[in-house]
């Protein structure tokens, strides 16, 4: 196939690398291709080497993308390519710090030291459980915080200031802050003064008073505040006033922090240590100490600089990883490159700013990082502007829609400055544009919404761009459904299967309030001190009534088979053990289960809970609605459920855009940290412990109060949500609503389409299934196969034939059922369970396994995708044991053969396995093998390389 001819705008990004370099790339513009085809321009000359060039990428799979694409447009193979420095800022931190960070925290005053077995914590469940473990102590150490510990709703929202702080480049030192630290929590008042004042200017000529004081009406109103608080009147001003006295924003700005402060560094500095003695990192604290360490070492920065850097989707770039790209620039040959208009990740403290104020915050942190010593050397003067304006995506329709979307209210009262001037104006270059956009509004909105797609597959109305570039009517896999909000998706789903409706749910589901996270919940309250609540659910669960089972929790008279099975269950030491039964026994063997076991296995074995504790840590789950990713699927022909977070990056011929009602996008706001920290007003507490009355109360802090209406919420974020919402689609866009639209849904231009719910149930079976555990559903739709699929059949034929001798000496120890049983075996042992080796196979693997060091997990189950002529095709399978050390990762795979015939076939298994365990363990030395326990050898496979793992998919012929 002819590789395209770039257009204009990238064919000045591809040919120019030398200098400072600001790259507009927004949706469907080829910024992947442009930026590939650079960076082989830059590698492909004479004094240039891999190694010279960062390539800053988002996510691990848009760094493994990039490397293949690069491969094709430049004189490098993926051999050569594999540990060059394409990789996420955390990746390439990690790597810094593997090499040179043993003593970075020696630079923040700590006397621990990050070693080669320092492990990188990247589960947020198992980090909040570890940071509540750290709390606890440090509560006990520090009874002067008392009164924090009073207010504090939870200590998971100190975690969450904590790496907010990390982000921002505000650190701790044993003594104080690192550098300029402290300066970001006391805040900027100059700043906030301009903000202060445009919320207080009286509006209309000054005959209307200012919104500022409009909305301190409510000043007070379900509030106890403590004395020194101004009376509402006092504030707002008399009777006939329009604004706020001067005096106020002093007043509201500067209060007494200095014990907040201590209280925040106290924490911080003490987790850092706590963090390094229990020999972890998280994703912040890889940046923290990372950024330190060039800072401070002037060899190491000199050795970790590039002549060349890029960065992707620079709009989701944060304080920190725009500082740290800066120190490791060895020269001025910088490129950024994104779109504002889909920097939509705040909650993982992006800043936007990064981009739009790409000029003024080069100088601001270049000044910043040579306030004592040069380290950065750039010129924003000498910046080059390009900019990508082909869209190779959409029609123009939807252009024009998305940038309509940018501009639109969030809410009814809100002014949006309709300009566009910031806006690249972009061109398609679909082969037609027939587009549909459409808005469908019923109280039964989940049966619109299912009623709607039935309308449109099938139907030439709605027709997309086939392979040749011609119209074709849509199938299922064309549409995907996109909410701002994953209750929505979750109760689509519901209702799509009452229909048996081919659609399939991808991102994070709330795991813990699912029924089987309940079960199990209620069979560890039946092992623990919490037995009738346990009981109730498993009796309800039977078929008992509420009569029944109040009758059975009083006479302790439980049924025969619940009671053998709790008895089977005490004899259970693994808590992984006691979860896999429960679900079996249920027959809970879906993606949610095969999760939440792992989930609970990895928090169980990653901490120091007890099995009560787990009880706590689980009713917390369903408490806090916590969200832990699950991705399957229905078929090959399905539609896609998304949150729109999830959807950035992917298309799809047809999009709806469901549960766009009111309250829900933009989301009601919820409640939030009591204590927080906000540019340009620092660090500030909202709830306020005092005994300053006869009795000790909580109050509610004024300054905090008046703070947030001079800050008042913005909506700019929603309406990049809208926008990164609408450019998903190619061809359609259908807005779908129920009894209270939103203020989009109202302002977007759609023509208004009559709905009269009325899904038709369809047979599943007419579409193929496609088990898929953990892949991401792409718009083609993904095509699933696993390692065994990709094996030569016929060499175990051969194997059966040359066996038969052996099954009439020993018929016990071989076929399919005497395998399944070794492997449960080799599973149970390495989880504790109490097992016994009742053959000379299993004694081998007891032998075995009690001689590898390090940490063992069990039947991993992973999933390799691989792109083939345009499809998404993903190969999931189950690794039987990784075993990982402090430099190394072994991939273990157990096998009953009595001979060695079947190694080849065997080598593809294990090839898949092994890249994407390598994804998993970037920086470590990851090796396949083959135990054999007919005689307890262990044979090294040289896997195949990526190439030819897609060559074999593609051609379906044995190498």
């Amino acid at each position: 196939m002819t590789d395209p001819t770039p257009n204009d705008g990238q064919r000045e990004l591809i040919e120019n690398t030398k200098g400072l370099y600001l790259v507009d790339a927004g949706p469907g513009t080829g910024k992947t291709f442009a930026i590939t085809r650079r960076y082989g321009t830059i590698v492909d000359q004479p004094d240039v080497e891999p190694e010279d060039t960062l390539l800053a990428t988002f996510t691990r799979s848009a760094a493994t993308e990039m490397k293949e694409r690069i491969v094709d447009h430049s004189t490098y193979g993926l051999r050569e390519l594999a540990d060059a420095p394409i990789q996420t800022f955390h990746s390439h931190c990690h790597d810094i710090l593997r090499e040179h960070g043993y003593a970075a925290p020696t630079h923040l005053g700590l006397d621990e030291r990050i070693t080669d077995s320092t492990r990188l914590i990247d589960d947020e469940l198992i980090e909040a459980e570890l940071f509540r473990e750290f709390f606890g102590g440090f509560r006990d150490d520090h009874p002067e915080y008392a009164d924090f510990y009073r207010v504090l709703s939870s200590p998971g929202e100190l975690l969450d200031l904590i790496r907010e702080l990390a982000s921002k480049g505000v650190f701790p030192t044993t003594e104080g802050w690192y550098r300029d630290g402290e300066s970001h929590l006391d805040g900027d008042f100059e700043a906030f003064k301009e903000r202060f004042d445009a919320v207080n200017e009286p509006r209309n000529d000054g005959r209307k008073q200012s919104v500022l004081r409009d909305d301190l009406s409510r000043f007070g109103r379900n509030k106890t505040y403590l004395s020194d608080a101004p009376s509402k009147s006092e504030l707002r001003g008399g009777r006939g006033t329009k604004q706020l006295g001067d005096d106020v924003a002093a007043d509201v700005f500067h209060e007494d922090r200095e014990d907040l402060k201590s209280f925040v560094h106290d924490v911080y500095i003490e987790y850092l240590r706590f963090a390094l003695c229990r020999n972890y990192l998280n994703f912040g604290f890889l940046q923290l100490f990372a950024f330190v360490l060039l800072c401070e070492d002037r060899r190491v920065r000199r050795l970790a600089q590039f002549e060349y850097v890029m960065v992707d989707e620079f709009q989701d770039t944060s304080e920190i990883q725009f500082k740290l790209a800066l120190l490791l620039s060895g020269t001025d040959n910088f490129c950024a490159v994104g779109d504002w208009k889909q920097s939509i990740y705040s909650f993982q403290y992006a800043d936007v700013r990064n981009i739009l104020d790409f000029e003024d915050r080069l100088a601001q942190f270049s000044t910043d990082l040579n306030g004592d010593a040069e380290r950065v050397a750039f010129d924003a003067s000498d910046l080059t502007r390009i900019e990508l304006r082909e869209n190779y995506r959409s029609t123009e329709s939807i252009i024009d829609l998305s940038e309509r979307a940018i501009v639109t209210p969030a809410t009814g009262g809100e002014e949006v400055d309709a300009s566009l001037d910031d806006v690249v104006e972009l061109s398609s270059n679909a082969a037609f544009d027939n587009t549909a956009v459409e808005e469908i509004t019923h109280e039964d909105e989940h049966e619109a919404v299912l009623s709607t797609i039935q309308e449109i597959v099938g139907n030439d109305d709605y027709a997309v761009e086939g392979d040749g570039g011609d119209p074709r009517p849509p199938e299922y896999r064309d549409i995907a459904v996109f909410t701002r909000t994953r209750d929505y998706g979750r109760e689509l789903l519901e209702v799509a299967d009452e229909y048996d409706f081919p659609m399939a749910y991808d991102g994070g589901i709330e795991l813990f309030r699912t029924d089987p996270a309940k079960l199990l919940l209620a069979w560890l309250r039946i092992l623990d001190s919490d037995a009738d609540r346990g009981w109730a659910v498993v009796l309800e669960r039977i078929g008992y009534t509420y009569d029944e089972i109040e009758h059975i929790l009083e006479t302790d008279a439980y049924p025969s088979d619940p009671a053998a099975f709790r008895d089977e269950l005490r004899g259970s030491e693994s808590i992984g053990a006691v979860a896999r039964r429960v679900l079996d026994r249920y027959g809970y063997t879906d993606d949610r289960a095969d999760v939440l076991l792992h989930t609970i296995q990895s928090v169980y074995d990653s901490t120091t809970l007890t099995r009560g504790e787990l009880i706590r840590f689980i009713e917390r789950g369903i408490e806090n609605g916590t969200i832990v990713d699950v991705r399957a699927s229905a078929g090959d022909d399905s539609v896609t459920v998304q949150t729109i977070h999830t959807a950035k990056g992917l298309e799809y011929p047809i999009v709806i855009l469901a549960n766009m009602n009111d309250g829900s996008f933009p989301p009601r706001s919820s409640g939030s940290s009591v204590i927080q920290y906000q540019d340009p007003v620092g660090l500030r507490q909202r709830k306020i412990y005092s005994e300053e009355r006869p009795s000790p109360h909580v109050y509610d802090n004024w300054r905090s109060d008046v703070l947030r209406r001079c800050l008042p919420r913005e909506y700019d974020e929603e309406r990049r949500l809208l926008y990164v919402a609408v450019t998903r689609a190619e061809n359609h866009v259908v807005f779908a609503a129920g009894a209270e639209p939103n203020t989009f849904f109202e302002e977007l231009p759609a023509d208004d389409k009559a709905i009269d719910p009325s899904v038709e149930p369809l047979d599943r079976e007419e579409f193929t299934d496609a088990e898929l555990p953990f892949t991401v559903t792409t718009p083609q739709g993904p095509i699933s196969q696993t390692p065994h699929t990709l094996m030569d059949e016929t060499v175990f034929e051969e194997i059966d034939a040359r066996m038969e001798a052996t099954l009439e000496t020993e018929p016990e120890t071989r076929g399919v059922d005497f395998g399944s049983r070794v492997h449960e075996f080799a599973e149970a042992y390495v989880l504790d369970e109490e097992v016994t080796p009742s053959n000379p196979h299993e004694r081998r693997i007891v032998d075995f396994v009690d001689d590898l060091p390090g940490e063992l997990y069990v039947e991993e189950p992973v999933t390799l995708p691989i792109e083939i002529d345009g499809h998404r095709v993903t190969i999931s399978g189950i690794v039987d044991l990784v075993h990982v050390t402090a430099d190394q990762v072994d991939i273990i795979d157990y096998k009953t053969d009595g001979t060695r015939h079947a190694q080849s076939e065997y080598r593809k298994q294990l090839s898949v396995y092994y890249h994407v365990i390598s994804e998993w363990f970037v920086g470590k030395d990851v090796t396949a093998s083959l135990f054999y326990t007919t005689d307890g050898t262990r044979e090294q496979v040289t896997p195949l390389t990526s190439e030819e793992l897609r060559s074999l998919v593609q051609t379906g012929v044995e190498m």
